[in-house]
């Protein structure tokens, strides 16, 4: 058991939160929610030992592993895919070197009867003791296998990990953390770079291999099939739910309606004392009266209602100019990288006003095709835009394409034209940039900041149809509930290239599935998509037993 007690964090003499307390139990699987700001990163930080608490610590038993993947990662780029996977293991195979060492200098040593003789045979016997009682382990087979399990194929293990972009390199990180098989795993927003089938490879990993998790996401879907257990940061408090995310949701909700009855009805009482107070504070009669009523109102503890995140994004995308019936039509399209052939022979053709999604493991070519249809890239095969066909795209870097160096307010006056540089400070309050906000420079901004003011560049002109690739990575629950609203009632045509299914859930009516060299239409939403993907999977199982 792993427990957090009087646990407080003060910045510049005001309080994250204070006095923090609860455990953590083999078999938990918690969710730490909370609004933007409430300390959610900063508490994870202080359970994995990076971070100081102001008062208050973090205690564990000796030989406890604690695991922790943050947001954003610096790797180094001096070895494999393969080796750097491995390193999960160098404690153990450093315990190894060293007995080897040790019992190397007991053949060679003829001090028997020396201390130094006898404390390298307690050094060999504790390490011994420690090694062996590792439960024996083949750690190139485990590390293949993870790695297999987070979208590696073989071919990738002997390749040099700065061959691979950031999303990839955290998921070597994830697969060092997992073959460590530690206590307590610790992860800040895991799924953003991960495609769906290395999501719920990951869900089943930690839900049968995990001792315990402590996980921040906005994806609820991962949230609700993961976790047991919700613990929300909020107005430097925690409350802590022993269910699911969405029950949590319904808890909450009737907590703070419990909070609002019970403080309206001490308000009334409170101005019902000092009703009395005021009327009787001159009258000798009631002097004893007025007193007893002065010290009850010093004594009275004003009831919190706990706050409601009220800061919303207002998302409303123009009306789309009419295009023609088919905004994208594809004929046996090929794309090669040299000899690596992404997709071949490939056609599709999008109606207009269709909401579409590409899916599949990364590296199959759903990014590929956008960056076709956008001509960006060469092909092979035929590739056609219907007339008046007016895109707009979010590319996954998007919001990494921002001038860093410019503020808020001038990389939106860069680009408004017309009336719409008389409303810019109204845009940019509609996406929760106010006041002195605007004056901050990009670089400041947080990874969910920077997707919002990248998004503002596809509201200055209208379009019809919206390439968004990956635009979910970095936006809390509620601002991705707001786009998904906005894209559902968009009357353009979309095509979204995306991870997260409960975003996809009720958007994309059909869907396009990127893998094995070509891309395989299917002619329903995203739940009925993956229920037929899990059942064609077991009957490959089934086939290949036989």
């Amino acid at each position: 058991m792993i427990s957090v007690d009087a646990v407080s964090v003060e910045f510049n003499g005001s309080a994250l939160f204070s006095n923090i307390n609860f455990n953590i139990n083999e078999n938990d699987r918690i969710a730490l929610m909370g609004k933007n700001g409430a300390g959610k990163s900063t508490l994870l930080k202080i359970i994995a030992g990076v971070s100081k608490p102001s008062r208050g610590k973090v205690s564990a038993p000796k030989d406890a592993v604690i695991a922790y993947l943050p947001q954003h990662l610096l790797t180094e780029d001096n070895c494999t895919v393969f080796e750097e996977a491995s390193k999960a293991f160098s404690k153990i195979l450093a315990m190894k070197t060293q007995m080897e060492d040790l019992n190397l200098q007991l053949e060679t040593r003829t001090d028997y009867e020396s201390e130094e003789y006898s404390q390298i045979i307690e050094q060999v016997s504790e390490l011994s003791e420690k090694y062996y009682s590792i439960e024996e382990i083949n750690f190139d087979a485990e590390v293949e296998k993870t790695l297999k399990g987070l979208g590696f194929s073989r071919s990738d293990l002997n390749r040099s990990t700065r061959e691979f972009s950031g999303g990839w390199r955290m998921r070597i990180e994830l697969a060092k953390i997992l073959l460590q098989k530690p206590d307590l795993i610790l992860l800040d927003e895991p799924t953003n770079h991960l495609d769906i089938e290395s999501i719920q490879w990951l869900e089943d990993f930690l839900k049968n291999n995990a001792k315990a998790v402590i996980v921040i996401s906005h994806d609820k879907t991962f949230v609700d099939n993961l976790t047991n257990r919700t613990i929300e940061v909020t107005m430097g408090r925690i409350y802590d739910y022993k269910v699911t995310y969405t029950q949590y949701l319904q808890l909450r909700k009737e907590r703070r309606e419990q909070q609002q009855r019970q403080f309206e009805d001490q308000q009334k009482e409170i101005a019902d004392i000092q009703g009395f107070i005021d009327r009787f504070k001159g009258t000798y009669s009631k002097t004893l009266q007025v007193q007893s009523r002065v010290k009850m109102l010093e004594k009275i503890e004003i009831i919190q209602v706990d706050e409601v995140d009220t800061s919303a994004l207002s998302l409303k995308f123009p009306p789309a100019p009419r295009s023609g019936n088919y905004p994208v039509i594809v004929d046996s399209l090929t794309k090669k990288y040299g000899d690596h052939v992404v997709f071949q022979d490939a056609s599709i053709t999008i109606e207009r006003g269709q909401k579409i999604a590409f899916v599949g493991k990364n590296g199959e070519g759903k990014s590929t095709l956008v960056k076709a249809i956008m001509g960006e890239i060469d092909y092979e095969g035929s590739l056609q835009l219907g007339h008046n066909s007016m895109i707009g795209y979010f590319a996954q870097n998007q919001a990494s394409l921002l001038d860093g160096e410019l503020t808020i307010f001038q990389t939106i006056d860069q680009i408004a034209v017309g009336d719409m540089r008389t409303r810019i400070k109204d845009l940019l309050g509609a996406f929760m940039f106010s006041g002195d906000t605007v004056e901050k420079k990009v670089k400041v901004l947080s990874g969910g900041e920077k997707t919002r003011l990248a998004m503002i560049k596809l509201l200055l002109q209208p379009v019809n149809l919206l390439i968004l690739d990956e635009p979910t990575n970095h936006l809390d629950i509620k601002t991705k509930d707001i786009l998904k609203d906005a894209l559902k009632a968009f009357d353009g045509t979309l095509i979204l290239v995306s991870h997260d299914r409960d975003f996809l859930d009720g958007l994309a009516e059909k869907v396009f599935e990127f893998g094995n060299k070509r891309i395989k239409e299917h002619f329903e939403d995203i739940n009925g998509f993956l229920r037929n993907k899990k059942m064609e999977n077991l009957r490959e199982i089934e086939r290949t037993a036989k």
